[in-house]
């Protein structure tokens, strides 16, 4: 009770109900989304083929999305956008329980996923601008915890509710969602709406925040780091499961455990873990988390016993827990003032890796074999630290010229 109580007082009200919606939404979005192709499948005469590209619609409309909701959030104000995808995932997630035809799955999966890259920087953002900078590792590192146990715990609840024969989970989803907007708008209200967006300083246009990003050298750097990560974050998503089909027994059961083992090692791991990151420079974990990722990657290659496979996964794991907290540190700290949002959406860009990562992945399994296409991709995860390193350094020159100039002009 008494380290609840220090967290709730610790944290603005504010933050802690959207670290506890976060838990809420993503057990909500894991027990439905991952069965929506077997759902699909199942109640619908949709080809094999249409059900890929409903299934995928959501992560290409993602990456692309994440920047025009970020900047809109710093022009029209943080409420607007998020209440817009918490309100908008309701009518997606109804529309899934009641939708026949395949053009409008396909709609409901491109909002689904605009939704997510509107609301999840624009959530960020929120909780950086009403935490202090020196709490806001631990802050991004308990959303990351908190998104890990919503992905562990959802995929059984849908499973228990027969999510591929049936709506109920989508129906339950759908006014999770609506639940959890309707009590972030009510401590929003009470809180002073006006108070916890701020003056505004400059109105920001979608052309004026493209312009800035675009020019950002740091935040390409930070992208082509993020791309990289993600190109390795992705093989254990998606081609792992195909190396095991290749070289182990009952690859299905293992696949399944290994990924209970990521999700219960982010858990256990994330709090001791993040007390130890938040006291160095968010680089030295972005550089320890690619490190690892690659040592887990080299070790999924190489392994030959499922015991050696599990030492790999948490050894990646340590990885993951380590590098996207400190990622996001580094964007709050890059972002200018009043283009928080601006910068958290243009972050979205880094899930290019993530599309880009399967397929690279299978060309190089099909093509090649299980050791040499994890070892290619450990380099290249390890070569996001060459931009992520160059990309503060510029940032680092950058903050020093801006100070030495303000302290000629007050001189």
């Amino acid at each position: 009770m008494n380290a609840i109580r220090s967290f709730t007082q610790t944290y603005h009200p504010i933050v802690v109900t959207l670290l506890i919606g976060h838990v809420l939404g993503r057990t909500g979005s894991s027990m439905s989304l991952p069965f929506l192709a077997l759902y699909l499948a199942n109640t619908t005469d949709m080809s094999y083929t249409m059900i890929g590209v409903v299934a995928g619609a959501g992560a290409l409309a993602g990456t692309f999305g994440g920047f025009i909701g970020g900047a809109l959030s710093d022009r029209v104000g943080r409420r607007v956008i998020m209440f817009s995808a918490l309100f908008l995932w309701t009518v997606v997630f109804i529309g899934f329980a009641v939708a026949k035809l395949p053009a409008v799955f396909l709609l409901l999966n491109l909002l689904n996923g605009l939704c997510k890259s509107w609301f999840e920087p624009v959530s960020q953002a929120l909780m950086a601008d009403l935490t202090v900078p020196e709490k806001r590792y631990k802050v991004f590192s308990m959303r990351y915890m908190a998104s890990n146990i919503g992905v562990s715990v959802g995929p059984l609840l849908g499973a228990w509710l027969g999510v591929g024969h049936g709506p109920v989970p989508f129906w339950i989803t759908g006014f999770t969602y609506l639940t959890y907007g309707a009590v972030l708008y009510l401590l929003l209200v009470s809180f002073g709406i006006k108070n916890i967006e701020g003056v505004k300083k400059e109105k920001i246009t979608l052309g004026s925040a493209w312009q800035v990003t675009r020019r950002d050298f740091c935040l390409k750097m930070f992208l082509l780091g993020a791309i990289a990560v993600g190109i390795g974050y992705s093989q254990v998503m998606v081609t792992l499961s195909q190396y095991l089909d290749m070289t182990f027994a009952n690859s299905v059961r293992l696949f399944a455990a290994l990924m209970s083992a990521n999700a219960i090692t982010v858990i256990t791991l994330q709090i001791p873990i993040s007390h130890w990151a938040e006291k160095r420079s968010p680089l030295i974990g972005i550089h320890a988390g690619n490190i690892l990722f690659a040592a887990g990657l080299l070790g999924f290659a190489f392994s030959r016993h499922w015991l050696l496979l599990f030492i790999a996964m948490i050894v990646f794991t340590i990885g993951e827990i380590l590098n996207y907290p400190a990622g996001s540190v580094l964007m709050d700290r890059l972002a200018p003032a009043g283009m928080r949002g601006t910068y958290f959406g243009a972050q979205t860009f880094g899930n290019l890796g993530q599309f880009i990562g399967p397929w690279a992945g299978g060309y190089l399994l099909g093509h090649t074999n299980g050791a040499f296409m994890f070892t290619v991709i450990a380099i290249v995860v390890l070569c996001a630290s060459i931009f992520y390193r160059v990309g503060t350094r510029e940032f680092t020159e950058r903050s020093a010229v801006q100070i030495e100039n303000r302290t000629s002009v007050q001189g």
